[in-house]
């Protein structure tokens, strides 16, 4: 049975403390799954328990620094491509609504949902994905791709 790393570990005790409702897959599970679909399972662990904190707190600072842009927001019935961290923060309420914090703010890792496009948050209030920082993908990091009130 393969291990988790430190970083998956501390990131589901951390979570472990967020209410959750049961689940049927285990943070393992998840882990691999991340792992087999995207690679850099472990380096998903430290942006998303900042994104989770960060809804949590209202702290559009941070989870502007954790968007991939343009970020597609849906809110207020429209669809929208905000270009810059600056534009999401200065707009922050009313592109995420306090709904979609709460709930990506009890999210546990073992909810997580993972399929090719990436990492979902909160029924699909929010997604993550694994993005390419170069040509090849020899490097690339964790980002909020869209968020989906």
């Amino acid at each position: 049975m393969p291990r988790l790393p430190i970083s998956a570990l501390l990131l589901s005790a951390t979570l472990a403390f967020f209410p959750v409702a049961a689940t049927a897959q285990s943070d393992e599970e998840v882990y691999n799954r991340i792992e087999s679909l995207h690679g850099n399972a472990g380096d998903l662990s430290e942006p998303l328990l900042s994104l989770v904190e960060a809804m949590g707190n209202d702290d559009a600072a941070t989870i502007a620094g954790l968007a991939e842009y343009p970020l597609r927001v849906a809110a207020n019935g429209e669809s929208y491509e905000i270009q810059n961290a600056d534009d999401f923060i200065e707009n922050f309420d009313s592109l995420v609504t306090q709904d979609t914090r709460d709930a990506v703010a009890g999210q546990s890792f073992a909810q997580l949902f993972v399929n090719s496009d990436g990492v979902m948050l909160a029924d699909g209030a929010v997604w993550m994905s694994n993005v390419c920082d170069t040509g090849d993908c020899s490097s690339s990091h964790w980002a909020v791709i869209s968020i989906n009130n």
